[in-house]
């Protein structure tokens, strides 16, 4: 069978778009390789909490259920995407991992790899659609420092995609690698779980951190009000906020690194065994790592599509250089908030005008894009 459209990832993203194909009446099909819905945030750390309240984190069509001012945990958004799915009566397939798009004279060809369960084989499965949707968001390849592997198998090593809660953790001292919101929220739940033991903090401590809540208001309040969150990547503003490190939310770092039994070495340098170099110390003895250390894309299965120099597709506002081919939920492509659950809205509702009516995008704008592309 052959599709108007067939959307890969079924994140929030991907229901965005659905909702959108629903309401268009149009043929198509999610495509999705986690075995339930929500799986993504579920597989996080469990202490994990959004950085935006409720109010800020609506899809299209359907209101996340709690009250504004809340902050939602990791079971209250795989809960809601459950709820969104039901509600909408989304075709999902799960357990389909797409390892292969190409373009052809008739749409695109979609390979795949479908089981049944963890313990089932694989079995190769193709599927054609006129269009395609990608949702599968920024979080592809987990990034750890290659020097990882001179460390001596003893030591228990973690990626953030991993981490659940300092129950993993031997005994002893820990290392937290990572100076992004992850890497402090780790960083402060395991040094309070492990209270006697030496914490180590290696990456930048002259992070700039901000409250969730600043005279009363939320954070994505004032951001709202001062228009923060409607700020484009193409507008000056923008350029400069989307070069900058973003600033930590609601750690307050000062005070964090400050704790007794935070110790701050600086980076990463190599590692010999039990012992690990770094900028400021060398350190023996560390019996547990959380490589907070983020991920990198991987569009390397999309084959024939031009990528920027960060490797992220090529496109404005979702709209590929690929005729026939969108993007949704990558980091700024459009605005801050473009890969967050509640800002990805407003890119679902301009790719919807697109399929709807086909505007032209901005050939100056699309000009800058495709400068510094790559094919893959």
């Amino acid at each position: 069978m052959k599709y108007d459209y067939i959307i890969i990832g079924a994140g929030q993203a991907g229901l965005a778009m659905a909702y959108h194909l629903k309401q268009m009446n149009a043929n198509f099909m999610m495509l999705d390789a986690a075995s339930e819905i929500g799986a993504a945030w579920l597989k996080r750390w469990d202490s994990l909490t959004l950085f935006t309240p409720t109010e800020f984190n609506h899809l299209p069509g359907m209101q996340f259920p709690a009250a504004d001012g809340h902050y939602p945990d990791k079971h209250d958004v795989a809960k809601y995407f459950k709820q969104y799915v039901r509600h909408y009566d989304l075709p999902i397939t799960l357990n389909t991992k797409v390892h292969r798009l190409q373009k052809d004279q008739d749409g695109f060809t979609l390979s795949c790899e479908s089981y049944a369960d963890a313990s089932s084989s694989d079995e190769a499965i193709t599927y054609q659609a006129d269009r395609v949707i990608v949702a599968t968001g920024p979080f592809h390849t987990p990034f750890i420092p290659p020097c990882h592997s001179n460390i001596d198998e003893s030591v228990v090593q973690l990626h953030s995609k991993d981490y659940r809660n300092p129950n993993q953790l031997a005994a002893g001292d820990t290392l937290v690698v990572g100076a992004g919101d992850s890497g402090f929220q780790i960083l402060h739940e395991i040094s309070d779980a492990k209270p006697n033991d030496n914490i180590y903090f290696s990456g930048k401590t002259d992070c700039h951190s901000i409250p969730q809540q600043f005279l009363g208001k939320t954070l994505w309040w004032w951001f709202d009000k001062l228009g923060v969150l409607s700020v484009t990547k193409y507008s000056w503003l923008g350029k400069q906020l989307s070069k900058r490190m973003q600033p930590v939310i609601g750690t307050n770092v000062k005070a964090l690194l400050a704790k007794q039994n935070i110790t701050c070495v600086g980076k990463t340098l190599d590692a010999n065994l039990s012992e690990i170099q770094f900028e400021k110390a060398n350190i023996a003895g560390i019996k547990n790592i959380v490589w907070a250390t983020g991920y990198r894309p991987d569009f390397t299965w999309l084959k024939d599509i031009e990528l920027d120099g960060e490797g992220y597709p090529a496109n404005y506002r979702g709209v590929s250089t690929t005729e026939g081919l969108y993007f949704i939920g990558l980091p700024w492509m459009y605005t801050r908030g473009s890969a967050t659950l509640g800002g990805v809205q407003k890119d679902a509702d301009y790719l919807q005008q697109v399929l709807l009516n086909k505007p032209a995008p901005s050939p100056a704008i699309n000009c800058e894009l495709t400068a510094t592309t790559v094919k893959t």
